[in-house]
């Protein structure tokens, strides 16, 4: 049953793609009502699918590719939808929307079927691990397209270029603020995913740190960002310094996900 409903939200993810997509062409404002409803559904669908597998499962229904890419993407829906509140923010719709969608895409391409899990995995400590991880994983991978929506536009103003969708952009003030509100939740999401990890390691293990190649790239990007945390609240960075950091930071999220999973593996290896 979760799969219809995963389905469904896809095709409302699908739905509000075209809406923002055609918001980006026409410039029409109209069209921004639709896209944020869409998503809103789709989200709140893929809320129930996610609710269904982890009743027919018994445990938290994150544990293969299958299930991470698409927790992966219902938390990147969230974070947008939490953004969305405060800012105006179709121009960044128009990206995510479209990842989102191919993400879900992708995880339906992995075998679907709820299947038992080792008893390593049989723990109270994986919601809290996973959902925190992904949590801040979601809000870096929506700061990613915002540097680079800063970049871009700060380079289109001292160039005093006009892009074709630059009319769209919140001003650079904005972006530095999204930024921020995005570190702010990502960075402490991530190091409470990592202590947590940490501490399930040392009782599924027997040692809370064992240099795996996710926990080491982990720390590498918990660093990244601490660093531009630290520099942000002490020494003012602001604007271009912190795109910067975002965008490194986010290659060694993405590279932390994706390719730890399907090129090194090692003991967070996802089943299949």
């Amino acid at each position: 049953m979760n799969i219809y409903f995963l389905i469904a939200a896809l095709s409302f993810y699908l739905l509000s793609t075209l809406s923002y997509l055609l918001f980006l062409i026409t410039g029409k404002k109209g069209f921004g009502k639709p896209a944020h409803i869409s998503v809103t559904i789709g989200f709140a669908l893929h809320l129930v699918s996610l609710i269904l597998r982890y009743i027919q499962a018994g445990y938290t229904p994150i544990t293969n590719f299958h299930e991470a890419l698409s927790f992966f993407s219902l938390s990147i829906a969230g974070f947008f939808l939490y953004l969305r509140r405060s800012y105006r923010i179709e121009i960044v719709g128009c990206i995510i929307l479209p990842v989102i969608s191919l993400m879900l895409i992708w995880a339906l391409t992995f075998p679907v079927a709820v299947k038992p899990i080792p008893p390593v995995l049989q723990s109270y400590w994986l919601p809290v691990h996973t959902i925190f991880s992904f949590a801040g994983n979601a809000a870096f991978f929506i700061s990613f397209f915002v540097s680079l929506m800063y970049l871009i536009a700060e380079r289109s103003i001292k160039r005093k270029t006009a892009l074709p969708f630059s009319i769209h952009l919140p001003s650079l003030e904005t972006l530095d603020s999204i930024n921020y509100k995005c570190v702010s939740y990502g960075f402490p999401f991530l190091t409470v995913g990592i202590v947590t990890g940490s501490i399930w390691a040392g009782f599924a293990w027997g040692s809370h740190w064992n240099w795996d190649p996710k926990e080491t790239w982990s720390l590498i990007t918990w660093i990244v960002y601490a660093i531009l945390l630290h520099n942000r609240l002490t020494m003012g960075w602001r604007g271009r310094k912190t795109a910067y950091m975002m965008i490194i930071g986010f290659l060694s999220m993405i590279f932390t996900f994706f390719g730890v999973n399907l090129f090194i593996g090692g003991l967070h290896s996802y089943l299949s």
